[in-house]
């Protein structure tokens, strides 16, 4: 089950970007929670383009704790930000890239192509799907949290909440 005050907060959000044209999906630990992982989320991660960020970043003004800017570190680059809402952490990505074994930069990662719809309670969550997840880890590195999301799949399949 997922915390109530995350559900709250993801509401906010939801609500906030419904109506917008803004390119969003969850990643990250609410984004496994959402569709069935057994994990418990401690911030809530937004992947979006370029423009998405800064739309969101507008649209959230009044919870902006760090400006959206373009920032880079030897493997990922994005647009970064951040939002503080009822005490939980928003990060915002815009057109991720990561840089593959090989050193070359990947294209920005498009959240639309990845993108799975969640019904929680009635709400359609964009999320993106769990076998991207699993192979943006291992590409990062991650790989023992590329290996949960691995057990996982193999263990449990899609879920009924998927649309």
């Amino acid at each position: 089950m997922i915390d109530p005050v995350y559900m709250n907060v993801l509401r906010r959000i939801h609500a906030r970007l419904s109506d917008t044209y803004v390119n969003w999906v969850v990643t990250g630990s609410l984004g496994f929670a959402l569709q069935g992982v057994p994990v418990q989320p401690n911030d809530i991660d937004i992947q979006t383009d370029e423009v998405g960020a800064y739309q969101i970043e507008s649209l959230f003004s009044d919870v902006v704790i760090r400006e959206v800017k373009f920032s880079a570190t030897e493997r990922i680059k994005s647009h970064f930000g951040a939002l503080q809402i009822d005490g939980i952490q928003v990060e915002i990505m815009g057109d991720i890239q990561k840089k593959g074994t090989d050193g070359t930069w990947e294209e920005p990662v498009d959240p639309a192509h990845y993108r799975r719809m969640v019904d929680v309670d009635g709400l359609l969550v964009p999320v993106l799907s769990l076998e991207y997840e699993y192979q943006a880890y291992l590409k990062f590195g991650r790989v023992e949290r590329a290996k949960m999301l691995r057990r996982w799949l193999d263990d449990e399949g899609d879920h009924n909440n998927l649309v």
